[in-house]
């Protein structure tokens, strides 16, 4: 048993804690009616409200962007349903701590009737034999799972534990849902929120709610007096990445792509300046403007590929964030140039009549002079 002294330590560095956390989690709902957003799912007559008010919630699965709540919708179905939360990582949980989980919940089940939510974090980082040791204890309804990801879990969720779960889909907060939680944050640090730094803040959100707490926890403290102004606000901003999860790089990706298509310069750098600030690898851009350079540009512009080529080598020689300079060069050069697909067509014309049943075999006059099956030409003398 502990010593009193142990409790009222341990009850004060949890006290302690709670007061350092983050604000986002500081401002963390303990009821369906404190969460922000999500109305599809968790308004009056969404679906996920029923089941969770019912108790009736099986294994769910869900995903969205980063900073929708999906953290937060699972620790309030835990609360409502009062049932036991256990929370596991994808990165750092491995088989044997899966096993674990399921075997103290069964005995939990046995001893004190309390059923178990087991919430595992970017779920789509566990490997299949991970995802496989959940199965039997999903099936058997011994756990309740809900699963969390940035990704589509109809490519990273393996197929027998995606078909034993529900998948729900959380959207972006919208820009309203964005100002409740910052002045729902305001009120809680007793700071005053300027209307132009809280347009600013959301705006530059992306929808992602804990990314606008965070930023906003950041301007408070450059605020003297906890007075938050727009230059407050921006400079929060500067230290703020614009994250997203694989969809959205996909469709940043193709962004970039489309505004070089269409020679639209101003366009190109803006989707390859979100590229940056997400954090993506300056060698994949760099790669994509080397396809770009024959796909889209090839025998309109040669000079395209050599530029090209010439970025990505700046790349790996000055590293970020300066190689931003070489890969900005290349994007206006690429959306500047004539446009031509003579390139693409031609190989896919070849590709097309070689598939399509031409004669693979080398006509006698492009053959190796030196093969056995070749012409043989006789040597040419010296005197």
């Amino acid at each position: 048993m502990a010593e009193p002294s142990e409790d009222l330590f341990t009850q004060s560095a949890l006290r302690t804690l709670r007061e350092q956390a983050p604000l986002a989690a500081r401002l963390r709902p303990r009821s369906i009616d404190d969460i922000v957003g999500q109305q599809h799912l968790l308004g009056p007559n969404g679906p996920l409200r029923r089941l969770i008010e019912s108790d009736r919630l099986s294994s769910i699965i869900l995903w969205g962007p980063p900073g929708t709540g999906k953290t937060t919708v699972a620790e309030v179905i835990a609360v409502v349903t009062q049932r036991e939360f256990v929370r596991l990582s994808a990165v750092t949980s491995g088989v044997k701590d899966v096993r674990e989980v399921i075997d103290a919940a069964q005995r939990r089940l046995g001893e004190q009737q309390r059923r178990t939510i087991v919430f595992v974090d970017e779920i789509h980082r566990f490997n299949a034999a991970q995802q496989d040791s959940l199965l039997p204890a999903v099936e058997a309804g011994l756990i309740t799972l809900i699963g969390a990801t940035t990704e589509n879990p109809f490519f990273e969720v393996n197929a027998p534990l995606r078909s034993r779960s529900t998948l729900l889909r959380l959207e972006p907060l919208t820009n309203e849902d964005v100002g409740r939680l910052l002045d729902r944050g305001a009120h809680v640090e007793h700071a005053l929120l300027d209307d132009a730094a809280r347009a600013l803040i959301i705006e530059r959100s992306g929808g992602d709610g804990r990314q606008a707490l965070t930023s906003l926890e950041v301007a408070i403290a450059l605020a003297p007096e906890k007075k938050v102004s727009l230059a407050h606000a921006e400079a929060a901003l500067s230290t703020s990445a614009l994250r997203y999860g694989r969809n959205d790089h996909y469709d940043v990706v193709s962004a970039l792509i489309k505004s070089m298509r269409a020679s639209d310069e101003k366009s190109a750098l803006f989707w390859l300046a979100r590229m940056l600030e997400a954090g993506d690898d300056p060698r994949f851009i760099a790669r994509r403007l080397i396809i770009f350079a024959s796909e889209d540009v090839g025998l309109a512009d040669n000079s395209a590929l050599a530029v090209a080529v010439a970025a990505a080598h700046a790349v790996e020689s000055v590293g970020m964030p300066e190689a931003r300079y070489n890969l900005a060069h290349a994007v206006m050069h690429l959306a500047g140039a004539a446009k031509s697909r003579a390139v693409t067509d031609a190989i896919g014309a070849a590709r097309d009549s070689l598939l399509g049943g031409a004669s693979i075999e080398v006509p006698e006059h492009l053959r190796d002079t030196n093969s056995p099956h070749g012409s043989v030409i006789p040597p040419r003398r010296y005197d």
